[in-house]
């Protein structure tokens, strides 16, 4: 039966693109920080739009404002 592995160790394999794994993973971390900030803005503004006499329109406002407030720390 012939097998097309490399008999090789794993450190021998192919090269690794360094470059683009930085780029992966930085982009990565920024879809988790953005998405945590969103996340967390939605949470406030529900609970301050469900348990306070303010409403949805005052609710949104908030949510807007943490997210622009958020993003700008987050940059």
């Amino acid at each position: 039966m012939a097998h097309d592995t490399p008999d090789l160790p794993a450190e021998m394999g192919a090269e690794m693109d360094y470059a683009e794994h930085e780029r992966t993973y930085s982009l990565f971390l920024t879809i988790s920080k953005y998405t945590g900030l969103v996340v967390a803005a939605v949470l406030i503004a529900m609970a301050f739009g469900f348990f306070t006499p303010a409403g949805f329109i005052s609710s949104t406002i908030l949510f807007i404002l943490i997210c622009a407030v958020g993003a700008w720390i987050l940059r």
